[in-house]
């Protein structure tokens, strides 16, 4: 399978990152074929520019962004590898799913018609692997936003049997070593059976 891997945290020296280079392990493991997109890495710039905004129904994306948008073209599966920051994604994905996630690339709206056609529908599997400071409760209470946004809104511009898995830890933050190694454990069979 082709496998999309989208990390998203600024410190290479994080749990975060650990929690990456196991589910890299777990994917090297299958007979997948890997590119790795690390948004602090690559210096995204998650904003979008009020040029960009007044052509954004316009379809494609613009020179800066086009690797991007080739390597949604190319997935067949996605995996996001991100911490939960205010009960949500990330600013920076949030950003790299608002500027490259358009039309012409993501989904197309026909002439005449009032809903979108999803064009990515080669991919077949999001795996969502994240960490949250709080208890899963609190997350819950909150609406789990991240959660929403991945297996809901992106999902809709996949195959519609794509698959869904969500592997979080929760009270990441008060959280015992053994807890931390049983979690890269769990991430790394996860991505393993993928």
């Amino acid at each position: 399978m082709n496998v999309l891997v989208v990390y998203c945290h600024p410190d290479p020296g994080s749990f975060v990152h650990a929690v990456l280079e196991r589910a890299l392990a777990g994917l090297a493991v299958g007979d997948h074929t890997v590119r790795l997109t690390d948004l602090y890495a690559d210096g995204f710039e998650p904003t979008m520019s009020p040029t960009e905004r007044a052509t954004h129904a316009d379809p494609g994306v613009g020179p800066e962004l086009q690797r991007y948008a080739d390597d949604l073209a190319w997935a067949e599966a996605l995996v996001f590898v991100y911490p939960t920051w205010w009960g949500g994604l990330p600013a920076m994905l949030k950003g790299w799913i608002d500027r490259v996630w358009v039309a012409g690339v993501a989904w197309e709206l026909p002439e005449g018609s009032a809903v979108l056609r999803p064009l990515l529908t080669d991919v077949r599997r999001i795996v969502a692997v994240t960490t949250h400071g709080s208890p899963k409760r609190i997350n819950v209470l909150e609406g789990e936003g991240g959660k929403r946004t991945l297996f809901r809104s992106i999902r809709l511009m996949c195959s519609r049997r794509t698959r869904t898995t969500w592997v979080a830890m929760y009270g990441v933050d008060t959280a015992s070593p053994a807890d931390r190694t049983t979690y890269l454990g769990r991430v790394e069979r996860v991505l393993r059976r993928l």
